[in-house]
């Protein structure tokens, strides 16, 4: 099975602080969860050979989210693949522009933005995905 995931994350302008969308489910993949048994796989040793665009995984999310077109930016250098029992599941990237998080958005849907330090309680899988995602973020 094959499908595509996305982090969302905005990043203060002024302050550099930056936040994860956590959604209602309690994970930040939007908009399931993963497997339970999933890992991330090594650069270089997926199975599969299909990549999205990453339009068709954000102009959706603004959609579901209810966000005007044009507030999400997929992050170029960012693309993970993650592997379990169902097969690989493409995550990528997605910044929010808002000028702040769209704290209202977000709690529409059952979630909450998150700092990394909020982050402890996610899936070994979730935790390694934005670990990478923090260390391209911040450079």
């Amino acid at each position: 099975m094959y499908a595509s995931r996305l982090i969302l994350y905005h990043k203060q302008s002024t302050s550099a602080r930056t936040r994860f969308l956590r959604l209602g489910y309690g994970g930040v993949c939007a908009f399931a969860p993963l497997e339970v048994a999933a890992e991330l796989v090594p650069p270089g040793q997926s199975r599969g050979t299909l990549i999205a665009h990453p339009a068709a995984v954000v102009r959706p999310a603004e959609q579901r989210l209810g966000l005007p077109l044009g507030s999400l930016e997929p992050e170029p250098g960012f693309r993970c693949r993650v592997r379990g029992p169902e097969g690989e599941t493409e995550v990528l990237l997605a910044r929010l522009l808002t000028l702040d998080p769209p704290f209202k958005t977000a709690a529409a849907q059952g979630g909450a933005f998150i700092d990394l330090t909020q982050a402890r309680g996610l899936p070994p899988v979730e935790l390694a995905m934005l670990r990478l995602a923090y260390e391209l973020i911040l450079g």
